[in-house]
């Protein structure tokens, strides 16, 4: 019981940072598509498919967050998390992509990728430094307090 609501803590504390974190970031980079028909869904709202994107995703990642909160390397524990975080995030930013603006088009793979970038470089960039420093801040005050 003792370890038990130490973890519920921090979990719930993960999801919550990584759910508003992937919210955010998906409606900085992809909200100018929220006005375009999804061609997988021509009801759904681009709010509604962030919220459900954003859940899964506190889901998953706050999972393996935990089990990557055990590294005591900080180093070791931020780089893992700063991939994966960017990773998915793109990959969240490119589904949108392609359901939303290059399935009604002609794009090319690469061509996709490069307008994906372009519209998620900079917002993946600094909220999943904002995510990662807000989820490792404790270990990274302590780090600064013994050195």
């Amino acid at each position: 019981m003792n370890k038990l609501i130490p973890f519920l803590k921090n979990s719930t504390f993960y999801f919550l940072v990584i759910f508003t974190g992937t919210f955010l970031q998906v409606y900085w980079a992809m909200g100018y598509l929220s006005d375009k028909l999804s061609s997988s869904c021509l009801d759904c709202s681009f709010a509604l498919d962030t919220l459900f994107i954003s859940l899964f995703s506190a889901i998953f990642l706050s999972l393996i967050f935990m089990l990557i909160s055990k590294i005591k390397n900080l180093y070791l524990k931020l780089i893992p998390e700063f991939f994966l975080l960017t990773f998915w995030w793109f990959f969240i930013d490119y589904s949108d992509f392609v359901e939303r603006e290059s399935s009604w088009s002609t794009y090319l793979f690469n061509e996709e990728i490069n307008e994906t970038l372009n519209h998620s470089f900079f917002p993946i960039l600094i909220m999943s430094v904002i995510v990662i420093f807000i989820i490792n801040y404790r270990s990274i005050l302590k780090r600064n307090e013994t050195s």
